[in-house]
């Protein structure tokens, strides 16, 4: 049999090992009515082909185009925010309702198709090999898939450079926001999220509460509709504002 093989039925049978545990797909979206009826259906394709309890929850960040629309006609559990709280704030959202209605495991999935829901199983793998609280997808272990654009894995290594100074640990993708939490991670982030891009503040704030973070290797794909909030001279605020937010946490919380 090939190693590829192998590789399948062994990720297949520890998968359903876990199947007892529930899972929410957190999804923010704001204006993704062209991606996020194909991301609601691969994140309950995943479950049903693999066994997994996993309920899609898509937390509309009030968009205005069509998604409000969109989702309420979904599988899917939909949470209209009255006003505009940013991604961190959405993402915030659906991981309260995640740990409120007693859930195992939440994952981030962005709602512009970035991520594959065919990943899911290696995070749950993952998370379940290293007993870790909080699991990344990153795109560049292995280094397969899109792998964004040069400035950007520029912008990525700084960040990666600022976390091990902060934290220790070195994350090579800290603004993957393809993430899985366990409750104690969730229990962590029900009092404070960052508001803006807050990926890479977040893992300071995971390390000041002893929580273990760790990567696996994953694909991702190209956004499949909208635009990016970060271009331009917005990329150049991305990094100082989150490089002073990610110091700032890490003195606020510093024992």
């Amino acid at each position: 049999m090939e190693k590829g093989s192998r590789t399948h039925h062994g990720l297949g049978r520890l998968v359903r090992q876990f199947t007892i545990m529930r899972y929410a797909a957190v999804i923010p979206a704001y204006n993704e009515s062209q991606a996020i009826e194909s991301v609601v259906a691969g994140v309950n394709q995943v479950g049903i082909s693999h066994n997994i309890k996993i309920v899609a929850v898509v937390v509309n960040d009030c968009s205005t185009d069509d998604t409000g629309k969109i989702i309420n006609n979904l599988n899917c559990i939909a949470i209209h925010l009255p006003v505009n709280l940013g991604i961190g704030g959405a993402v915030q959202s659906g991981m309260k309702y995640a740990f409120r209605n007693g859930f195992d495991y939440a994952f981030q999935v962005d709602g512009d198709g970035q991520h594959p829901a065919s990943e899911i199983p290696k995070l749950i793998l993952s998370a379940n090999e290293t007993k870790h609280n909080v699991t990344i997808g990153s795109r560049f272990l292995a280094k397969e898939g899109f792998q964004s654009s040069a400035a950007r894995r520029a912008g990525i290594q700084f960040f990666t450079k600022l976390n091990k100074l902060l934290t220790g640990v070195t994350i090579h993708d800290p603004t993957s926001g393809f993430r899985l939490l366990d409750r104690k991670a969730l229990a962590i982030i029900q009092n404070y999220y960052p508001d803006e891009y807050p990926e890479p503040e977040s893992l300071v704030i995971y390390s000041k509460h002893n929580l273990t973070v760790s990567e696996t290797p994953v694909m991702m794909r190209e956004r499949d509709g909208g635009v990016s909030s970060i271009g331009g001279f917005d990329a150049i605020y991305y990094m100082f504002k989150v490089s002073l937010a990610s110091i700032f946490s890490y003195v606020r919380t510093r024992k």
